[in-house]
């Protein structure tokens, strides 16, 4: 595959991931923009037009790992094609979906494509260049995923509430072909880096402790995330004092530094990888805790949305490159499949705890303290495998047949 130089340019190619990635980040976002309009022509409830957010989640980490599985003997631009040709037919069969059972099974089919398409898309990305630029090669892929949070929902909300929410996966088809047209253009076949590895070798990289441990170690820390984001309409407008009219504005600042985080995470994770990881999940906490406190005084808790999106997606790229090099030699485009499905596994659990906690623990005001021990829990988890590896790099580095140390 192309690659860069330590100080050139990204390739093009890159790009052309970050379209796609895009795209994809538009059909899991764009759904809260368009539920009330969704829930009157479907004619259900508001709640089970939420559902369509949560067959959403739940398609993508069912079809991260199997989708990966049926393709593993695909090249990944062939895969990433394929993906990009089910997203678009996926889309064209939520506008012309007659009712809202349909509309749910056209949703689970686009999600399917989700987790394989970053998933592969990571590797592919990474193999564009060189090993000191891998994280930021991610964090490039990835940022079309917060640019769909920043631009790509109030785009889809406002063609929803002027032409109708047809309108909005009408675009969501052309913005797929778009984007299946530049990854078939940009993106190289790699070389050799396509051979299929045996399934017995994959399955035995999942299995792997240091892989494991960065699974639980993402999903903790997006469970955090979401035990927080998930309720943020609420905990702005019934705890903080927000007029409804302001939680648009303030989530565009929750997407602006999703932007920020994502680059800034990939910058600190090419650099000093292992100090990223536990440095990106210390300020996600402590941003959390800063939270619970800052949700009574309005102006406090507008800057601490807008840390908390940058301190979220500062996490992303070094946690899918901690699997990634663990991963190494054998079954990547799996595991990294599954470090996406830890995330939206994430997802799901967050809003879960959140909703017991509002309607049977502590209520609203507490869920950022929650979020905060639950993030804490995920860096106790990084903290732990990165002392194992440590130990395991000592072990390995010393004399061999020589007397064991004390310790």
């Amino acid at each position: 595959m192309t690659a860069t130089s330590s100080q050139g340019r990204l390739p093009l190619a890159l790009y052309a991931l970050t379209a796609g990635s895009f795209g994809i980040g538009c059909a899991e976002f764009v759904i809260m923009g368009l539920l009330l309009q969704v829930a009157a022509d479907m004619q259900v409830t508001i709640a089970a037009a939420g559902l369509l957010v949560t067959g959403y989640a739940l398609g993508v980490t069912v079809g991260a790992p199997a989708l990966t599985l049926l393709t593993r003997r695909m090249p990944r631009k062939a895969v990433l094609l394929a993906l990009m040709a089910i997203y678009s037919a996926g889309n064209l069969a939520c506008t012309l979906a007659p009712d809202y059972a349909t509309l749910m099974a056209a949703r689970v089919l686009t999600s399917l494509t989700h987790g394989t398409f970053f998933g592969v898309g990571a590797v592919v990305a990474t193999g564009l260049v060189p090993e000191a630029r891998k994280a930021s090669a991610i964090s490039v892929m990835f940022s079309g995923l917060t640019l769909a949070t920043l631009l790509g929902m109030p785009a889809g909300a406002w063609l929803g509430l002027h032409f109708g929410w047809r309108s909005t996966f009408w675009a969501m088809v052309v913005v797929g072909l778009a984007s299946l047209l530049v990854i078939a253009a940009l993106v190289p076949r790699s070389r050799g880096g396509d051979t299929p590895v045996p399934l017995r070798a994959e399955l035995a990289t999942i299995a792997r402790p240091q892989v494991l441990l960065g699974l639980l170690t993402t999903m903790l820390g997006f469970t955090g995330v979401f035990v927080v984001i998930t309720y943020v309409q609420p905990l702005l407008t019934r705890v903080a004092g927000f007029g409804e009219g302001a939680v648009s504005p303030v989530l565009l600042l929750f997407g602006a530094g999703m932007v920020v985080g994502n680059l800034l995470g990939g910058r600190l994770a090419d650099r000093h990888p292992v100090p990223a990881l536990l440095g990106t999940l210390l300020a996600l906490a402590v941003v959390l805790a800063g939270m619970a406190v800052a949700v009574r005084a309005p102006a406090a808790m507008v800057l601490a949305v807008a840390l908390l999106g940058v301190a979220a997606f500062a996490t992303v790229p070094p946690l899918q490159l901690r699997v990634l090099r663990h991963a190494a030699g054998a079954g990547q485009n799996l595991a990294s499949s599954f470090n996406i499905a830890a995330f939206n596994l994430g997802n799901a659990a967050g809003a879960w705890l959140g909703g017991v906690a509002i309607e049977r623990g502590p209520g609203l005001p507490a869920l950022p303290w929650l979020a905060s021990i639950v993030t804490l829990a995920g860096l106790a988890v990084a903290a732990w495998s990165v002392r194992l590896e440590r130990r395991e790099a000592h072990a390995a580095s010393a004399p061999a047949g020589g007397m064991p140390e004390r310790c």
